[in-house]
């Protein structure tokens, strides 16, 4: 039987890489940039090298967008464009071939050296077998030489990469799209509606946008659709759930029922914010607990849910963790799965409780996200975050979809009482937030400054504070102070 022959492999390495006779070639598909694709080139142009940059993220979130927006920068940067080599392992005519061998056979067709500065990509790189023992032995042999590389099989990247990549891989989570780079590609800002059209007609603006955000802002390709209702339940349903449940998981972790997995996917997606058990969970889909905490720790790898732990009414963890929130990373995945949701349906107040999550998400604070719940679900909090290492209360907010809220403060008995046994939250400004529909107010609860805006205009500032973090230039908290309460235009 006859083998794949290295000028063959070479006549594909030069389709893909047509920078090499033309630098003009290597613009992207899409012009405009993430929030994430800055932070990201950074790391991988700027930094030391001795390290590879491992993309991580769930399927359309623009992996290999920014990939290509890389090697578009590095040109125009004036790295030599014979330097830079990108390849997607996935190709058939690749299969097998060792990372070493695809180097070697760039530097051949380049007129490169190993020992030279090169930019090396590889793409789905968890098509090769064992990708993390070679790409560590690549970093190890050519330690100047940048490597990146980038999958959507997330649960194999982000676990292999902590087990054989430890000192080697740098883990570059791409989260789905945030509100606020949804609002960026959508040339929709906060401020300029509200400059537009005054502050409560401008929140409805904005509120519409964020409706259209929930339901199908997650991912880039829809939001450059003309049309994403029809487009949506092909792209992001059978790509991404199919494909991940169905396909990559069982393949990666050995499982042999797809289906049921499937299925527990299915009903954590239905019921996004709800509280569960494993001893619910397991009668209800007649799967044995370990089994579904398999389950759950592979979808939560996978960048498909997030899972949030209970704490009591003084902030203490409980010593067994079988009670907790499963969240959608991303509330379109609902979309895909049950169609799109309105803002009158009883359940949009969970959606809107997971789009407020998943603006945390990128952020590392996320791992330090509870909720509170004490005396048989008679009181509850939705979201506290607890200072790493300390384990005090920093914030703590409520979710509610209404604007009822203002006038109804003797109804947040369960925040009153939480506040009451954490002064941290009395002594710090406006530590305690409730997210309303349109309203903004600043009151006191339990004697602490609180402050309510609507869920809309907090989950815009808080994506964008995340990547100025990210960026190393961080807002300043008396700017956001003033972002989050606008002030109404002069007539």
């Amino acid at each position: 039987m006859r083998e794949v022959t290295e000028s063959e492999i070479k006549s594909k390495m030069r389709t893909d890489n047509p920078w090499w006779q033309d630098a003009a070639q290597a613009k992207a598909r899409f012009p405009q940039h993430r929030a994430y694709f800055a932070p990201f080139y950074g790391l991988f142009k700027k930094s030391k090298a001795e390290r590879a940059i491992v993309v991580m993220g769930p399927r359309q979130v623009g992996k290999t967008v920014i990939l290509r927006q890389t090697i578009e920068k590095l040109i125009q940067d004036e790295i030599p464009h014979r330097s830079v080599f990108y390849a997607s392992i996935d190709q058939p005519i690749y299969t097998g071939l060792r990372l070493e061998k695809l180097l070697q056979l760039f530097c051949d067709e380049t007129g490169q050296s190993v020992t030279d500065p090169l930019y090396v990509i590889f793409d789905e790189i968890q098509y090769l077998k064992d990708w993390e023992i070679h790409l560590k032995a690549l970093v190890d042999s050519y330690p100047h030489i940048r490597f990146a590389a980038s999958g959507s099989a997330a649960a194999a990247l982000r676990m292999k990469s902590r087990e054989s990549g430890a000192g080697r891989f740098t883990d570059f989570p791409l989260p789905p799209l945030t509100f606020s780079e949804f609002c960026q590609f959508k040339d929709k800002e906060p401020v300029a509606l509200i400059e537009s059209f005054g502050l409560e007609t401008g929140i409805q603006h904005f509120n519409t946008l964020f409706h259209e955000y929930i339901n199908y802002g997650g991912f880039p390709e829809i939001v450059f659709s003309p049309e994403p209702e029809r487009q949506f339940p092909q792209l992001i349903g059978q790509d991404i759930v199919e494909r991940v449940l169905l396909r990559d998981l069982p393949s990666i972790f050995g499982i042999s029922d797809p289906q049921e997995l499937n299925r527990l996917f299915v009903t954590l997606a239905y019921n996004t914010g709800e509280e569960v058990n494993l001893e619910t969970l397991s009668q209800k889909s007649a799967v044995s607990k370990p089994t579904i905490k398999r389950y759950l720790e592979y979808l939560e790898a996978a960048f498909l849910i997030h899972r949030l732990y209970r704490i009591d009414r003084s902030a203490k963890r409980f010593m067994k963790e079988t009670t907790f929130k499963v969240y959608l990373t991303n509330t379109s995945l609902r979309t895909a799965l049950f169609g799109p949701a309105l803002p009158e349906d009883k359940t949009y107040g969970r959606l809107v409780e997971t789009a407020f999550l998943g603006q945390l998400i990128p952020s590392p604070i996320v791992n330090a996200i509870y909720y509170a719940r004490w005396r048989g679900g008679q009181g509850e909090v939705d979201f506290v975050y607890l200072l790493p290492g300390e384990q005090e209360p920093r914030w703590a907010a409520e979710v509610k979809w209404s604007d009822r809220v203002a006038n109804r403060l003797d109804e947040f008995k369960g925040l009153a009482s939480f506040i009451r046994n954490n002064k941290k939250l009395i002594t710090d400004d406006y530590a305690v937030r409730i997210l309303s529909k349109s309203v903004f107010l600043k009151t006191k609860i339990a004697d602490a400054k609180t402050i309510i805006i609507p869920a809309s205009w907090w989950c815009y500032w808080e994506s964008k504070r995340n990547v100025t973090d990210l960026l190393g230039t961080g807002m300043h908290p008396s700017k956001i102070s003033a972002l989050l309460f606008p002030q109404k235009p002069e007539a």
